[in-house]
């Protein structure tokens, strides 16, 4: 692990390499697993706030469970907050395209300028998941054989997920911060040859 200022980074975000291939995953982090995505609190008033502008970009299922559930929900293994899913499956704000590759709701409304912020920072950092401690936040590199074409893409491309994520880590902790990493994986990648 690394530290800059009051984060741990696992060196994993210097040496693995990722880049999303949508035409081969189809977005499935949008449709797999056992809960919606992670939110962080200040999210939740967010999704309530926008609800009404980015509920034309969303399918009548995704409506359906919203109005039931709320614009956001809470995991009922840890209490902590995520999107609300349909029936157990796909994320609430997902939409799908002609060729099944998804896309968020939230960030066609952003695309299209209906908003001002993008989607959950959860789904805007993935592979990184961020943990927050009462003094720390620990960032880490997830790894999910559904991002298998990701990986393989990004040693095609030799990106490692850092690069990968420039603007929703510039989004989350600033560009000093950035700055600060990319000198940090620099450094990283000298001394251990990667």
């Amino acid at each position: 692990m690394i530290q800059i200022d009051d984060k741990l980074i696992s060196e994993d975000i210097f040496s693995e390499e990722f880049v999303c291939n949508l035409t081969k995953c189809k977005g499935a982090c949008c449709v797999e697993g056992d809960v919606g995505a992670p939110l962080d609190k200040d999210e939740l008033v967010i999704l309530d706030n926008i609800y009404d502008k980015i509920k034309p970009y969303l399918t009548e299922a995704g409506i359906k469970a919203l109005d039931e559930q709320g614009t956001w929900t809470t995991d009922p293994m840890d209490g902590m907050y995520v999107t609300p899913m349909i029936e157990d499956a796909e994320c609430a704000y997902v939409t799908f395209d002609d060729r099944g590759i998804t896309k968020c709701g939230i960030e066609k409304a952003y695309e299209d300028g209906a908003i001002d912020w993008q989607k959950p920072i959860s789904c805007h950092l993935y592979p990184i998941r961020v943990t927050e401690y009462s003094t720390f936040s620990a960032l880490n590199y997830h790894e999910w054989p559904i991002c298998n074409d990701a990986c393989t893409l990004g040693k095609e491309l030799q990106v490692p997920v850092y690069k990968f994520l420039k603007t929703p880590l510039t989004r989350k902790y600033g560009e000093d911060f950035y700055t600060t990493l990319s000198d940090v994986a620099e450094e990283w990648k000298k001394e251990y040859g990667k």
